[in-house]
């Protein structure tokens, strides 16, 4: 049978991109972007409900982001949840589910965030900047 894993976001940048290269000199970003829905509490009250959301760019996509993305852009995101296993420096085994991003579109006011980028400006494309499979554990900066 078919499997699809695919994720579509717009938020906005919780932090700056963290721009970083692997030891073969591929670029990799990392930042966080925040969700927000709305919806009425069972007392009538309108509510929000915000969602972190991990990002990685890789490659011309990630230098793309490190550049023109800033804390507070607005942006949308397309690509896939991985997750990682990883030991900390105490031994633990740890995990996080991560968006490995594959089309990432600045959106927003040209000034909201970031230097540049206008409105719709499309940082990169699926398939021309996102490699297939991700580089090894031991290969990733952080």
């Amino acid at each position: 049978m078919a499997s699809v894993n695919k994720v579509i976001l717009i938020g906005n940048l919780g932090r700056d991109p963290e721009l970083r290269y692997t030891k073969n000199g591929q670029a990799v970003a990392n930042f966080s972007l925040a969700t927000t829905d709305s919806y009425n509490s069972r007392e009538g009250q309108r509510e929000e409900r915000t969602e972190w959301h991990r990002i990685v760019a890789w490659a011309k996509t990630a230098e793309l982001c490190a550049q023109y993305l800033a804390k507070g852009r607005s942006v949308y995101i397309e690509g896939q949840l991985r997750t990682r296993e990883w030991e900390d420096k105490d031994g633990n085994k740890r995990q996080t589910t991560e968006v490995h991003a594959q089309t990432v579109q600045f959106l927003g006011p040209r000034g909201q965030g970031g230097s540049g980028g206008g409105s719709g400006q499309r940082a990169a494309e699926s398939s021309a900047s996102a490699p297939d499979a991700p580089p090894a554990d031991e290969d990733i900066p952080f």
